[in-house]
């Protein structure tokens, strides 16, 4: 299954370190292995302290934790090559190819399909499939467009 609001934090320059603790223990407690997938979405954009925290917090768990098998994801922009967390986690780095957006389409609509007998969000789009997930892209986010 795809993660859900508590297994995602997406970070900006404001983060806290207090939130990134908070996912890092939910992946590497015992109890997280109920095939979730926690992740950190633009964790390059975390300031030093909180990555150095994150860095600390994780090496820590998992050198205390008997979780060989836990599911935690750190999306970074490969761009961004002064970022403390890319830097610190490199040895895990796992780099993903581009795909085409067409790709990227058929491959969601062949695999996040919305459960027969469930009323879901996706009705709101007019389109003959149901799907878990929408991409809305704007060329001027927040601003109604």
């Amino acid at each position: 299954p795809l993660p859900s609001y508590d297994e995602v934090l997406v970070c900006t320059p404001n983060t806290e370190e207090e939130e990134v603790e908070l996912l890092v223990r939910r992946a590497l407690s015992p109890g997280s292995q109920d095939q979730k997938i926690y992740c950190l979405l633009g964790a390059d954009k975390l300031v030093y302290k909180v990555s150095k925290q994150l860095e600390s917090h994780f090496f820590r768990l998992v050198q205390s934790s008997r979780i060989p098998d836990y599911r935690f994801i750190i999306f970074c922009n490969a761009k961004a090559h002064n970022s403390y967390v890319i830097t610190a986690f490199d040895t895990y780095k796992v780099t993903f190819p581009c795909y085409a957006k067409e790709d990227i389409q058929t491959y969601l609509k062949t695999h996040l399909k919305v459960p027969g007998g469930t009323d879901p969000v996706a009705q709101a789009f007019e389109e003959p499939y149901q799907q878990n997930v929408k991409f809305v892209f704007s060329e001027r986010a927040g601003m109604g467009e």
